[in-house]
Parts: C-alpha cells; sequence; structure tokens
C-alpha cells in the first residue's frame, strides 16, 4: 500500500505531502481544482510518460516520492533477483523530472522502466477516464478467471506450470543437442576414419619404428657384415698362426715357467680365460656370419611398414606412443558423440511423455474454466446490476490456443453495457466512469485473491447518483476491507465512507497554486456538506453527520 506521497514543483504544486490510510482514502474538492493531479503524480512515478511541461514555471525540475508498504513474497523475489535492498514496511520510489531527463530511483538506485512496470503490476491499480491497468488488459483475465476457481483446479494449474516449464526446459535441451549433432555429422565421419586408420597400423609396440630402422640397417648392409665377422672369426682361429694357437703356445710357455717361478700361476690363469674367451668369440663371430643373409624381401616389407608408420606420425604425433595417446583421444571424443546421439533419443521419449502429461492437464483445465466462467459472469453481472448498470451483458470469451504455460485457451472479457450493443473486449469500453465501476465490481468479486494491495478510482461516481451512489460507496467500503482504496469522488455518499479525507483547492492570486488537506473530523463534515449542497448550512452538515454516522 502506499503510505506517504510527496511532491515538489510539479505542474501547480509547490510542495506537498500526504500520508495515506490503508483503508478508505478520499479525494474531494471543486471542479477544476486539480484533484486528478494526485493521481497523475503517482501514475507518473509508475511509469507513465513525463513531459517536461509537468515542471513548476519557473523551477528547474520536478520530484515526485512514493513510500510502500508491502510485503508479498513475489516482490521480495523480485527485489532480491535485482540486488536491490528490500524492506517490506518502507519501499521508496522516487521520479525526478528535468527538461532533459527523467530518473527513477527504488531505495536510491536507478531502475529501469521495465523494472517499475513489473513493480506497477504488482503493487496498483489506476481506473480513471484516461487510463485503467491490469484488470482490463486481455493478458490478465485468464489468471482471474483461475483465481475463481477451486483448490482442485488451482492445483492442476500448478502441476500444468510445472510440467510445461520442464517441457520448455527439455526442449531447449533436445533442440540444442539436435542442432549440435548435425553440426558435427562430418566430424563423426572423419573421426570414424582416423580411428580405422591407426587401428588397421596395428601399433602395440612404441618402440617398433626404432627397431625396424635398426633392422633394416643390418639387412641393408648383411654381406659387409657376413665378410668382416668371418674375416675376424678367420684371423683368430681358422687360418694358420691365427691367434688362438699363438695364446696356445703362449700358454705352454708361462705354464713351464711357473714351474721355475709360482709367481707366473696369475699370468697362467689370466691367458687361459683369455684363450677361452677368444674361442667363445671367434665362434660367435663365425655363426654370426653364416647366419647374415641378404634379404629383399623383407627389406621392401620394413621400408613399407616404416613409410606407414612415418606416415601416420606426420598425422598424429612424433613418435608412435603419441599415435596411441591420440587413438585414445579419438575414441573418447567419439564416445562422446554417440553419447549424444542416445541423449537426443532420450530427450524425445521425455518430450513425448511430458506432451502426454500436458495435453491431459491443458484439457483438465479447460473443461473446469468453462465451468466456472458461467458462475463468474453470473457473479459480475450481478455486481453490474447493483452499480447502475442493469442492462449491462458480461461474457468470458474462451478460444483455443496454442498450449502454453496456462493451457490451450485464451480468455478474454467481454461487455455491453448498453442493450442495443454487442459485446465488445473489455479493453474497449470508452466511458471512464463506466470502466471504473466495471473495475470496481471485477475487484469486488476477487476482493480476497488479488495480489495488488492499492485500487484508485478517478470520477468513479460520473453519471449516477441516489441508489447507485450509494451501492458504489458500500462497494468501495468492501473492497477497502482488503485493499487501499483511494478515490476521487464528487458524491457524498461515496466521500462518508472515507476513512481519510484530502481536499484540494485551487488558489489564483499572482500565480495559479494547488493545495491539499488532510481534512479533521469537523472540516470533513464541512466537505460533505459541500459536495451535497454546494455550501455550508446546518441542513447540509446535518446530512453530512448522518452520512458519516451511516458510512459502517
Amino acid at each position: 500500500m502506499i503510505k506517504s506521497l510527496y511532491v515538489k514543483d510539479f505542474i501547480l504544486i509547490d510542495e506537498l505531502k500526504l500520508n495515506f490510510d490503508n483503508g478508505f482514502n478520499v479525494i474531494t474538492g471543486e471542479t477544476g481544482a486539480g484533484k486528478s493531479i494526485i493521481i497523475n503524480a503517482i501514475d507518473i512515478i509508475f511509469g507513465a510518460r513525463a513531459k517536461k511541461e509537468v515542471i513548476k514555471t519557473g523551477s528547474q525540475k520536478a520530484v515526485i516520492e512514493l513510500t510502500i508498504q508491502d510485503n508479498k513474497e513475489s516482490t521480495k523475489e523480485l527485489f532480491i533477483e535485482n540486488e536491490f535492498d528490500y524492506n517490506p514496511n518502507e519501499i521508496i520510489i522516487s521520479k525526478e523530472i528535468t527538461e532533459n531527463s527523467t530518473k527513477t530511483r527504488v531505495n536510491g538506485i536507478i531502475v529501469s522502466q521495465d523494472f517499475i512496470k513489473i513493480l506497477r503490476e504488482k503493487l496498483i491499480d489506476i481506473h480513471s477516464q484516461h487510463q485503467t491497468y491490469t484488470y482490463i488488459q486481455p493478458k490478465y483475465h485468464i489468471a482471474l478467471l483461475d483465481a475463481f476457481a477451486n483448490n482442485q483446479h488451482k492445483q492442476t494449474l500448478l502441476e500444468h506450470k510445472e510440467t510445461y516449464k520442464t517441457y520448455i526446459e527439455t526442449l531447449k535441451l533436445y533442440e540444442n543437442a539436435k542442432e549440435n549433432y548435425s553440426q558435427i555429422e562430418d566430424k563423426i565421419e572423419f573421426l570414424k576414419f582416423q580411428i580405422k586408420e591407426i587401428e588397421e597400423a596395428s601399433i602395440e609396440n612404441p618402440n617398433e619404428d626404432t627397431e625396424l630402422e635398426k633392422e633394416l640397417d643390418i639387412l641393408s648392409n648383411a654381406q659387409a657384415l657376413r665378410e668382416l665377422t668371418y674375416s675376424s672369426y678367420w684371423q683368430l682361429y681358422g687360418n694358420d698362426g691365427n691367434i688362438v694357437d699363438a695364446l696356445n703356445s703362449i700358454k705352454v710357455n708361462i705354464n713351464k715357467a711357473s714351474t721355475y717361478d709360482e709367481s707366473l700361476n696369475p699370468i697362467q690363469e689370466a691367458l687361459i680365460d683369455a684363450l677361452e674367451n677368444i674361442k667363445d668369440l671367434s665362434s660367435q663371430l663365425r655363426d654370426y656370419s653364416e647366419s647374415v643373409e641378404p634379404n629383399e624381401q623383407r627389406i621392401d616389407e620394413i621400408n613399407e611398414r616404416i613409410s606407414l608408420l612415418n606416415n601416420l606420425k606426420r598425422k598424429y604425433g612424433k613418435t608412435l606412443q603419441d599415435i596411441q595417446n591420440t587413438y585414445k583421444k579419438l575414441c573418447e571424443e567419439l564416445n562422446s558423440i554417440n553419447f549424444s546421439s542416445e541423449k537426443i533419443s532420450e530427450l524425445e521419449q521425455e518430450l513425448e511423455l511430458l506432451r502426454t502429461k500436458l495435453d491431459n492437464t491443458s484439457k483438465t483445465l479447460s473443461e473446469s474454466r468453462k465451468l466456472n466462467a458461467s458462475v463468474l459472469e453470473k457473479a459480475i453481472t450481478d455486481e453490474l446490476e447493483k452499480l447502475e448498470l442493469p442492462k449491462s451483458r458480461f461474457q468470458i470469451q474462451i478460444q483455443p490456443c496454442k498450449i502454453n504455460s496456462n493451457g490451450i485457451d485464451d480468455v478474454e472479457f467481454l461487455i455491453s453495457t448498453n442493450i442495443s450493443e454487442g459485446l465488445k473486449p473489455l479493453i474497449k469500453v470508452a466511458s471512464g466512469g463506466e470502466i471504473s465501476r466495471i473495475m470496481l465490481a471485477i475487484k469486488s468479486i476477487f476482493a480476497n485473491s488479488d495480489e495488488v494491495d492499492t485500487v484508485i478510482f478517478d470520477e468513479i461516481d460520473t453519471g449516477i447518483s441516489g441508489k447507485a451512489s450509494q451501492s458504489v460507496a458500500d462497494a468501495l467500503l468492501h473492497l477497502c476491507s482488503s485493499h487501499q482504496v483511494i478515490v476521487i469522488t464528487h458524491q457524498p455518499i461515496i466521500a462518508a465512507k472515507g476513512k481519510k479525507h484530502f481536499y484540494v483547492a485551487k488558489s489564483q492570486k499572482d500565480t495559479t497554486k494547488i493545495s491539499v488537506h488532510d481534512l479533521n473530523e469537523e472540516n470533513k463534515l464541512k466537505a460533505i456538506a459541500i459536495l451535497a449542497s454546494g455550501d455550508v448550512t446546518q441542513e447540509s452538515l446535518n446530512l453530512a453527520k448522518q452520512l458519516v454516522i451511516n458510512r459502517q
């Protein structure tokens, strides 16, 4: 609710501060006194267009400030989402209007028009000749109809909304996965080609290339190796006067000498070991020379294998170990993509289940809405009749639409206030007085389920009198049991219902000025008396007293 309004240098107002009651607030004053300027100020602070002409002549800027009290959970969430400080007992909204710009602040922080628009929808409705908000707009009609329904309907709606949210999230995942998968189909084929190319090489030994190079070197020089090793064998043990025979002769000499001098025994033993080693070496050289043979077929095989491995190294890594590591990564990547393909199938199945569930809940909601619509139509029509709109017809139009978070229904309120006219969308009702009474009728029905706390009516009493005025006054009094109500009125019966009464006066001396007075009980009676007879007389004061006594 609005706790207070502060205005400075705005249109014809120098400066004023109004403290509102949480119930029924009445604004009265002479015709043309500027009562609507107060409503205009509230409207502007909540996002209505502010022209530079609203700055009081001679001033540099106009300032409007509202102090709001609001403890709704949805408002708290809005502030937290936007990282604003939240104090439910004091939300300060201010508007500064200059020649070149307008700035809106919430709790001292500049905010966007989008934020103010959302905040407005949570806090306030203004109904006047020039504009009306929330209920008149078709986008809110389905929510109003749902609010009128029973708890079972509301539970089904909550289930549908949660399912729809899950469906949209799942659909987004599915579309992204499908798009990504289609974009990488060529990559999948290339990965398979790479993996197959490495697999066909059958690389088991990361040192295979080094070993093949060594083998190739041997085979390429087989003849030279054979000749060199056999020649060495021949010199050690094959020809006359070979090294083995020479060592045998030396061994005999040292053996004989050691019989004379035992100190030669170690030499003798070393000669024996050397002789045995040389004999073994000569055997190895002979065997090696006999085993080495040129093999052109094997050389071709090795060259072909080395060429294959070198080609793979150019593509997949500098070493065979690198190739093996690359192969592992390629397989992992392909498996990941294959998983994505499986995920797409899973998401398709999940979407099908969600669509089935949404189809069931949306049909249930649609049937329930049609049943509730007829009941709500009668309830609002009855309220309209009380408010001197007896020939009005009110109809809730439900048409099929593409499934959304609310189901498959497009809901719009239609009305005809004249018997000779057909039904029209509520938003096209032109008369300010009529639309205010229509909104009052709707508000009366939805008083307990309405999220908006403050309702402002400008000229709600246009074109009515007598019994209708009493009905409007009673409806407003009933509404203020659940809402803060601010009303501009010319009807004494309505004004008498007010708990808080503001009187707007205009003075014209050197300049035109508007002042607003918060009336005490005595002055309330005088203001009501003026509304009743145009002057303060004993008779009009008695009438005012009687109206105030009967206001409950």
